[in-house]
């Protein structure tokens, strides 16, 4: 156990897997599969499995896409980094194809594919074109894929691994704003299931339910509002598809108030759907959700940190409901 990155995290889950299936592959451009971390020996995984099972290929992003479900669809675990450039690029491969197979198949074509797709808009600086809010509510719309979103190191490769051995095909989001992350991570291998949200603080006056790199700041904010004596109960959900309704309902059934935070667009957040399953199940509750502006954010750092949900914004809409 020792205090590691988000990034070491995850490299250390994918080079266990790919000791383990010599036929494993892992595909990248632009951003090599190298992490360091006090203390610990740096991966470098083209170094150690060599640019035919590491491969760093051109700016093709689809062909990225389509190369790790083909390996999949062959037997072979796969799995590819995407960066902000073209974080967009691949949904047609992974919604038209790769969402479907399974079921066309009648469960027969097994795909154990990861595709870690980085989500920049929690950046500054980046401006409209590579902010990339949407991808987590794209992806958690399509059938057939298993969509996730760690907000720890310690999910990061719990996640990690229990995708690339997971017969389903799996959407790997990476909130680049959690990059500078650290905790405690055991260093043996770990599976964090793909299903199962996290109850991170608990209460009994108000459900927040979050995810990725809106976490940090809800659970600052729950701690502000706890010091004033409000009972405060945080669910990271990890998994958007397919999501935990069941711990979601649980909580809301006993505070009766539903606080939504995402990073993403205000419509179709996941809190939307979030706010949707709870409302089917639980009657009397009080909704409400603090999400980023329906308009691409500018390039100016003061700008976006003015319309990026903090943790003002998540303390104002929890005392308005409390």
């Amino acid at each position: 156990m020792a205090q590691k990155s988000w990034m070491y995290s995850v490299l250390e889950a994918v080079q266990y897997e790919m000791r383990e299936d010599p036929a494993m592959t892992w595909i990248f451009e632009l951003t090599p599969p190298v992490a360091s971390n006090p203390g610990k020996p740096v991966i470098n995984l083209e170094t150690e499995f060599g640019r035919k099972r590491c491969v760093n290929t051109g700016i093709d992003e689809n062909w990225m896409a389509s190369a790790v479900l083909g390996a999949g669809l062959s037997g072979s675990k796969a799995a590819t980094y995407i960066p902000y450039q073209g974080a967009c690029i691949p949904f047609e491969v992974i919604q038209n194809v790769a969402g479907k197979l399974r079921h066309m198949t009648g469960g027969k074509a097994e795909m154990p594919v990861v595709w870690v797709i980085e989500m920049t808009g929690q950046t500054p600086g980046f401006a409209g074109q590579h902010s990339c809010y949407e991808e987590d509510s794209y992806y958690m719309h399509i059938p057939g894929i298993r969509t996730v979103i760690p907000s720890t190191p310690y999910d990061a490769k719990g996640l990690m691994h229990a995708a690339l051995r997971s017969p389903d095909p799996v959407v790997y989001l990476y909130p680049a704003g959690l990059r500078t992350l650290t905790e405690e991570v055991p260093d043996e291998p770990y599976e964090v299931p793909l299903d199962k949200a996290a109850v991170r603080t608990e209460g009994s006056d108000l459900t927040i339910v979050s995810s990725g790199a809106g976490m940090p700041d809800v659970l600052e904010a729950a701690k502000m509002l706890a010091d004033e004596g409000a009972g405060i109960e945080v669910i990271d959900l990890r998994a958007l598809k397919e999501m935990d309704t069941e711990t979601l309902v649980t909580s809301v059934a006993k505070t009766k108030r539903l606080l939504t935070v995402d990073q993403s667009y205000y419509t179709l957040c996941p809190g939307a759907e979030v706010i949707a399953r709870v409302a089917e199940n639980v009657d009397g509750a009080r909704y409400k959700r603090v999400a980023f502006p329906d308009a691409p954010p500018p390039a100016s750092p003061e700008m976006f940190t003015w319309m990026r949900p903090d943790v003002a914004n998540v303390v104002e809409a929890a005392r308005a409901m409390l």
